[in-house]
């Protein structure tokens, strides 16, 4: 049973970045642009522009949130992704309290632990990634391998 899940690693992989990438893209998306109930707290609004650290915050999550879901550029975009929502975590949320439950910070836990993962794991399948590596591997010249001569 532990091959067969094996074979399909990358295409769970895939599966979780697209659902974690459209996710974190739809909270940009929100605050940004206040589609889908807007930003949280605002009865539906938006961010306003340039307000540290909310619509900066937003401006990743949209763009890195895409990214991931593309698979374009994975591991640096979740690499920035988990790096913002762990500042969230601890310069918005853990004031309040200790714990995630307690402090609201849910959220920008499970983003951070999971875009982290994302950052030493890769694309998975479906990514752009993946596409534009093989095209760009096709396309180059082979040149012959030479034996290191040992001395």
């Amino acid at each position: 049973m532990s091959a067969r899940l094996n074979t399909a690693q990358p295409y769970a992989l895939g599966l979780f970045r697209i659902v974690v990438g459209l996710l974190f893209a739809v909270h940009g998306a929100a605050s940004l642009f206040g589609v889908l109930g807007g930003a949280m707290g605002t009865n539906g609004g938006t961010i306003s522009a340039g307000t540290w650290p909310g619509w900066y915050a937003a401006v990743i999550q949209l763009v890195c949130g895409s990214l991931a879901l593309l698979g374009l550029g994975t591991r640096g975009a979740a690499l920035l992704a988990s790096g913002s929502m762990a500042f969230a975590y601890f310069d918005i949320h853990q004031k309040h309290a200790l714990w995630p439950i307690q402090n609201g910070g849910e959220l920008a836990v499970l983003f951070c632990w999971s875009f982290l993962l994302l950052v030493f794991t890769g694309s998975g399948a479906f990514g752009l990634d993946r596409l534009l590596a093989r095209r760009t591997a096709g396309t180059e010249q082979r040149t012959p391998e030479r034996a290191t001569v040992a001395a």
